[in-house]
């Protein structure tokens, strides 16, 4: 089993001279969601190499015994060190994609045409597709063979309007994920704030936040071990 995880590249929080990037628990929980099932897990973002790490998901208040891990593990943090640059990706290559949040995919992702391409590719052909966090937003320009929004009339999740503003950053951000989605045709629902919260709909998993990230990278694992048995 081979999974794609697919990060930022981009460092800039607006106009604002903060830093955002990936948010690390949404990258490390997953990571070894999937390593210790035995998958093998290839790390890519729009510009390869180093992708920039949101300072702060490495805060003591948002570290978790997988952040813990994943910066104390040499293997993974040569593979971040050395993220595969979007544009050399041939989907055929892996079994499912998974993208990691923070602010970063705003910016970049959402607006990346290697990897709109990659996720209409993916999703068109049944290959296992799962995005937490901010991350669900970079489906807005994904569209269906038919041209139709990719998330129309799918049940998704992703960052709410409440936890942005409870952040401080609806007013920074370019779009606000839970209106993005809606807005593209989306049966958006959520939990209380700060809950895990996953769905799955098809071969296309969200999760609402950070703390949705195991569960959504274990709901990809299952997901992609029937399509692999199949």
């Amino acid at each position: 089993m081979k999974i794609l995880t697919v990060l930022t590249s981009h460092d800039q929080l607006g106009e604002t001279g903060r830093k955002t990037g990936f948010w690390l628990e949404e990258l490390a929980a997953p990571y070894y969601v999937f390593k210790d099932a035995g998958a093998e897990v290839v790390l890519a973002s729009p510009k390869g190499g180093q992708p920039p790490l949101d300072p702060k998901s490495n805060e003591p208040d948002f570290q978790t015994d997988a952040t813990h891990r994943f910066e104390a593990d040499p293997e993974a943090q040569s593979a971040l060190a050395s993220t595969i640059p979007l544009q050399s990706i041939n989907i055929e290559d892996f079994d499912a994609i998974f993208y990691p949040g923070g602010h970063g995919p705003l910016w970049d992702l959402a607006e990346d045409i290697n990897s709109i391409k990659l996720l209409a590719s993916a999703l068109a052909s049944n290959k296992p597709v799962a995005l937490v966090c901010h991350a669900p937003g970079v489906l807005r320009h994904v569209k269906n063979p038919e041209g139709t929004p990719v998330v129309y009339g799918k049940k998704v999740t992703g960052f709410k309007n409440s936890e942005e503003a409870a952040v401080g950053l609806s007013e920074i951000v370019p779009f606000l994920v839970e209106d993005e989605l809606i807005s593209k045709g989306g049966q958006y629902s959520s939990a209380s704030d700060w809950a895990s919260y996953v769905v799955k709909d098809g071969n296309l998993i969200t999760g609402q936040n950070p703390a949705s990230s195991a569960e959504a990278a274990r709901q990809l694992l299952l997901l992609t071990s029937e399509s692999v048995r199949v």
